[in-house]
C-alpha cells in the first residue's frame, strides 16, 4: 500500500523523468533510496526554476496533463518566500503552508530527503538566494554578468550548491569536505553547459548569462547577440566566442571529473554517466555549427542508452 510519502516521491520521480532526461537516466544506476532522494532534490530545483521562469503558470509547467490546475496569483518573489518558509517548516516536521498539492508533495519529499541524509540546510537557502537574482524587483536581481567571476558568484548558488546537496546522498570515501570542491565544480560545469545550450531561450527572457568580457574579446556584445537571434544564425565572431566558452566549460569538467573517484564506488557509474552525457551536449553544439538559435543541442536517445548501459554494467560489477 502506497502512503503519502511514497506518493510524494512518485510525483518527484515523474517530474525528473519528464524534464531531466539525462539526470533521470543516470539515476537508474543508483539504489532505490538514493534514486528517489535525487528525484526529490531535482523536483525541488525544477519547481523553483519554474516559479522564476513561469510565474503564474507553475501547475501547467510541472503537470501538463492536468489543465484544470489553478494558476498562482502570487508574484514570483512571494512564491519563492513561501516555498522557503514552507520548506523550513517541513524540515522541522511542521505543516506546509503552500496549498498547491503538487508543491506540497515536492516539499514533503525534499524535507524527508534533507532529514534522512542530513543535508546542510544552508545549501538550500544559498540556492534560493541565487534564484531570487533572476526575479525582477528583488534587491539582488540581475540579468547580465560582466565577468566570469560575477557569473561564478551566481553559479555558487544556482549550481554549486546543488552539487553540495547531492554529496550526502551519494556518499563519499573521504570526508565530505574533501569532495566538496569537485562537486561544486561539476555543478558549475553542468550550469555553464545549460547557458551555452539555452542562449536563445535566455535572450528571449532578457537574460544574458554568458560573461560580457568573454564575448567582447571576440567582438560580440548584446546587440550582436540580438542581431544573430533575429536572423536565426550564428556568425563567425559568435562562433569563435562560443568555441572559447566551450573550451572553458570543458576545463570545468576536466577539473571536476577526478572528484568522481571520491564518491562511494556504487554511485560512481551514475555520476560518470551524467557527466559524460551532459558534456556531450557541447559536442552537439559544435556538430551543429554553433547554431544555438535554430537548434537545441541534445544527445540522441541511442547514445544516452549506450552510455547508461555501460554504466549499468560497471555498477553491477561493483556490487
Amino acid at each position: 500500500m502506497t502512503g503519502p510519502l511514497d506518493a510524494a516521491y512518485a510525483s518527484c520521480r515523474r517530474i525528473a523523468a519528464e524534464h531531466g532526461r539525462t539526470y533521470y537516466l543516470a539515476t537508474t544506476l543508483l539504489s532505490a533510496p538514493r534514486r528517489r532522494a535525487i528525484h526529490a532534490l531535482y523536483a525541488f530545483a525544477r519547481m523553483v526554476d519554474d516559479i522564476v521562469d513561469h510565474a503564474g503558470d507553475l501547475g501547467h509547467v510541472l503537470d501538463p496533463h492536468d489543465p484544470a490546475r489553478p494558476h498562482s496569483t502570487q508574484a514570483p518573489a512571494q512564491q519563492l518566500d513561501l516555498v522557503e518558509k514552507s520548506l523550513r517548516l517541513a524540515i522541522e516536521g511542521g505543516d506546509i503552508e503552500i496549498t498547491d498539492p503538487l508543491q506540497q508533495q515536492i516539499l514533503t519529499a525534499t524535507a524527508d530527503t534533507i532529514r534522512r541524509y542530513d543535508i546542510d540546510h544552508a545549501h538550500l537557502w544559498t540556492f534560493l538566494d541565487a534564484m531570487r537574482m533572476d526575479i525582477p524587483g528583488t534587491p539582488t536581481h540581475r540579468t547580465r554578468y560582466a565577468t566570469m567571476s560575477e557569473l561564478r558568484e551566481y553559479m555558487r548558488g544556482s549550481a554549486a550548491a546543488i552539487g553540495l546537496q547531492l554529496l550526502p546522498v551519494l556518499g563519499t570515501v573521504v570526508p565530505v569536505t574533501e569532495a566538496e570542491p569537485a562537486a561544486a565544480t561539476l555543478g558549475e560545469a553542468f550550469q555553464l553547459t545549460n547557458f551555452l545550450r539555452d542562449l536563445a531561450e535566455d535572450l528571449d527572457r532578457d537574460r544574458v548569462y554568458l560573461p560580457a568580457d568573454e564575448l567582447a574579446a571576440f567582438g560580440v556584445d548584446e546587440p550582436h547577440l540580438r542581431a544573430c537571434r533575429a536572423g536565426g544564425h550564428t556568425d563567425a565572431p559568435l562562433r569563435r566566442a562560443l568555441a572559447h566558452l566551450i573550451a572553458v566549460n570543458r576545463d570545468l569538467y576536466r577539473r571536476a571529473t577526478p572528484g568522481i573517484a571520491l564518491l562511494d564506488p556504487r554511485v560512481r557509474p551514475a555520476i560518470g554517466t551524467a557527466t559524460i552525457l551532459y558534456a556531450e551536449i557541447l559536442d552537439r553544439i559544435e556538430d551543429a555549427g554553433y547554431q544555438v538559435f535554430t537548434t537545441r543541442a541534445t544527445v540522441p536517445r541511442h547514445r544516452r542508452i549506450l552510455v547508461a548501459t555501460t554504466g549499468f554494467t560497471t555498477a553491477v560489477r561493483r556490487r
